[in-house]
């Protein structure tokens, strides 16, 4: 699947080149002067008919010049130089890829409530592109509303937890409660490298572009099950921390997917930002071998900004509500100014609520939950008896 990037110029170049050969063609006709058939010149521009049938030869009156003898060399067809294939690891790279996502499986129960009843469940994650086709089993947990349905949707990205220590479903459970308690079918996706997922050894090395693959995979998974009853018109993605890049990137790189996106507490919509904060002050392992890779921010600046959400949200094509704590001390509440900000002048839909609270969302959570689900209500189109 080729994605084309949109460029008002582009759009506009047949008309134009149209238009310049019909001049040319009809200054070539002329027998007017050079002077008479300027452009700049108003003869150039008169609508009397009588001068344009003069400046034309009749057609009863043989031509005075010889017919001229057509060429016996081949005329050459202008060729394109071939497009360079965009960086593996950028944004470009993540939108020119094929991403889908099928066999969505039951598994246990893992809670039965009279609200809804919550699965162990994985499906298959399918990514084409430059490198070839790679597929990963992703794990997660799905909560479905009790009742018949078909129930809109909402697909959970986490935040970030070390891949050695997480377990399934962990870092959404709240979210994935309440939404379902609500009516909406909550998928937490665990990602390539977490609990029963498929592991890929480049995901650190590709500053996670993968996670965002997984989560439009997800989405096509679970439009794509028999035994899940979701209204396939009304699914939204919602990310919290590191997840709500992730959710940023997924939206941009496939623009109508889903009708609405949530960002809580959001990481940076620019990657050096992301590695300056979380990565690099710390020791932690993930440095050498990203920087082995890329190399600095300061050092390559067009790399880090070509892997970044922020100079691709003009391609963002549903309404997102960012939800962030003032006191946030993980991801400054600046981030999210400056992300709304980047949405607005990019003509995102975008709406930034405040709450007073911290990253992790205590004494506000209830509220920033109702919030977001009152905006998916509204986004979705979903009515409430």
């Amino acid at each position: 699947m080729t994605k084309v990037v949109r460029r008002p110029a582009d759009r506009l170049a047949g008309p134009l080149a149209v238009a310049l050969a019909v001049v040319l063609v009809l200054a070539g006709c002329s027998g007017a002067s050079d002077s008479a058939g300027s452009p700049e010149s108003p003869a150039a521009t008169s609508s009397d008919p009588s001068e344009e049938e003069s400046s034309s030869p009749s057609p009863a009156e043989p031509s005075s010049s010889p017919a001229e003898k057509p060429s016996e060399e081949p005329t050459e067809e202008p060729t394109e130089e071939p497009t360079k294939p965009p960086h593996p690891v950028s944004m470009a790279a993540l939108s020119a890829g094929e991403h889908d996502g099928d066999r969505l499986r039951l598994g246990a129960v893992r809670e039965r409530t009279a609200a809804y009843t919550s699965y162990d469940v994985t499906y298959r994650a399918t990514t084409t592109d430059d490198r070839g086709t790679r597929r990963f089993t992703i794990s997660g947990v799905l909560n479905v509303p009790t009742g018949r349905g078909p129930f809109p949707a909402v697909v959970l990205a986490h935040g970030y937890i070390d891949p050695a220590y997480y377990v399934r479903g962990q870092g959404m459970t709240r979210e994935r409660g309440v939404l379902a308690s609500r009516g909406y079918v909550a998928l937490h996706v665990d990602y390539r490298g977490h609990a029963e997922s498929t592991d890929d050894p480049r995901s650190d090395r590709d500053l996670r572009l993968g996670y965002s693959a997984d989560v439009i995979a997800a989405v096509r998974a679970l439009r794509a099950a028999r035994d899940v009853p979701v209204d396939d018109d009304r699914v939204a993605l919602m990310g919290r921390s590191m997840g709500g890049g992730v959710v940023m990137k997924a939206l941009i790189a496939e623009p109508g997917l889903v009708q609405a996106g949530s960002l809580w507490a959001s990481v940076s919509s620019l990657e050096g930002e992301n590695f300056n904060q979380f990565i690099r002050p710390d020791g932690d392992a993930r440095e050498e071998a990203i920087v082995q890779a890329h190399g600095l921010p300061e050092q390559r600046p067009d790399f880090w900004r070509a892997a970044s959400a922020r100079p691709y949200l003009d391609e963002i094509t549903e309404p997102v509500l960012l939800v962030h704590g003032r006191f946030d001390d993980t991801c400054p509440p600046a981030w999210a100014r400056a992300t709304q900000s980047a949405m607005q002048r990019a003509g995102v839909d975008s709406t930034l609520a405040w709450y007073d609270d911290g990253h992790a969302f205590g004494p506000a959570f209830f509220a920033g939950m109702d919030r977001t689900i009152r905006y998916f209500d509204q986004q979705l189109d979903v009515r409430r008896g």
